[in-house]
């Protein structure tokens, strides 16, 4: 139906540049139609800064198909150039956070705090409830239905040195947290991470910033096991599997982990982060699984809980968007490659490679 805008700042050439894999390893940076508003909720959003996320790379790498040419990119930050008419809670002009789906802020679930199970929500990159196409994040720009519930504004402009810690609230820092509440981390406790990429680097910082005495970061990369340490880790553990769980067992208590954090998603790393955990013990998780299986009786047998999940980032940012602000919390210390946007594919190949912790994009 015809839109009424506030205001009508849009691409004059009728494209702009988007990022789209089309097969794997073959990502490539497309002409596509520039977005318009295609209903009253939607915003137009220029995207300043987007990044490249960990689970953008199953389907590089072709674990999960790629069938035909996609949009891809779920992380960005940017200036609203465009609302519909019944747009209220952002303007042109206004520096958004995009959380990495997008939700009404309103419905049953949304109000539990469970946003990623909005039913008129979605994922960026795909089509929405009326079939249109919404844009992925790696491009020029975005539109963003539901835009009221969606769009978390800074009601000013950022300077140039917060955005890569705003950017880390779209998706990476709100994932780890998400980890850390989801475990129920409490002042006091003991944690340990498995998994050092971008989501696992943030749960060390996220189980800090929520009191842990001491983090144990499972990594075997100095270069991660640095920024573990920036973030508060208090000791840092290279083995992997039985071995690795057993030395976790032995700095805490000789017991485990009261909380463990799972940031990786893989069979392997659920059993660690199985066995890293102490009786009565809980784990939170947040990778994305890929052929992950849990042994329930022996779960049973040792008292373990378990919950997780896709991360619910528009209910963190409201908590977490003040301290990001003020300087209090700097989570994107993750981003060790900045790159203009037509380097998108050697932003994919430094994190396929682990030449680089997390990629962020420049637009």
């Amino acid at each position: 139906m015809p839109v009424a805008a506030k205001t009508t700042l849009m691409s004059k050439n009728g494209f702009m540049r988007a990022t789209v894999l089309h097969a794997p390893r073959d990502i490539r940076l497309d002409d596509v139609a520039t977005p318009q508003l295609m209903t009253d909720t939607d915003a137009i959003v220029k995207v300043v800064a987007a990044c490249v996320c960990g689970s953008d790379l199953w389907p590089y790498r072709g674990i999960n198909e790629v069938k035909q040419a996609t949009r891809i990119g779920h992380e960005f930050v940017g200036i609203v150039e465009q609302v519909g008419s019944a747009v209220a809670s952002v303007k042109p002009g206004d520096f958004v956070i995009a959380p990495f789906t997008y939700s009404d802020n309103t419905c049953p679930l949304c109000k539990r705090g469970v946003h990623t199970s909005c039913p008129i929500g979605g994922f960026w990159g795909n089509k929405d409830r009326d079939g249109n196409m919404v844009d992925g994040g790696q491009g020029e720009l975005v539109r963003v239905p539901l835009a009221d519930g969606t769009l978390v504004s800074t009601y000013s402009q950022p300077d140039q040195e917060l955005i890569p810690h705003l950017l880390c609230l779209s998706d990476v820092f709100p994932t780890g947290h998400h980890a850390a509440m989801s475990a129920g981390v409490t002042a006091g406790s003991t944690v340990a991470v498995v998994g050092d990429g971008a989501v696992g680097l943030s749960a060390v910082l996220a189980a800090k910033r929520l009191g842990a005495a001491k983090v144990v970061a499972m990594s075997r990369h100095a270069d991660r096991q640095q920024v573990a340490r920036e973030f508060g880790a208090d000791e840092i553990i290279a083995e992997r599997g039985k071995e690795g769980a057993q030395m976790v067992r032995e700095l805490l208590d000789g017991i485990g982990a009261d909380f463990v954090l799972e940031c990786v998603g893989t069979k392997d790393s659920m059993n660690q982060a199985v066995q890293c955990a102490r009786p009565g013990g809980r784990i939170g998780y947040v990778g994305v699984p890929h052929d992950v299986e849990l042994n329930v009786p022996s779960m049973f047998r040792r008292n373990l809980g378990i919950a997780g999940g896709v991360a619910p980032v528009r209910n963190y940012l409201d908590e977490l968007l003040p301290e990001v602000l003020s300087g209090a919390l700097k989570p994107g210390r993750v981003f060790d490659l900045v790159l203009p946007l037509d380097k998108v594919a050697d932003a994919y190949r430094a994190m396929d490679e682990r030449t680089s912790i997390k990629s962020m994009l420049e637009v």
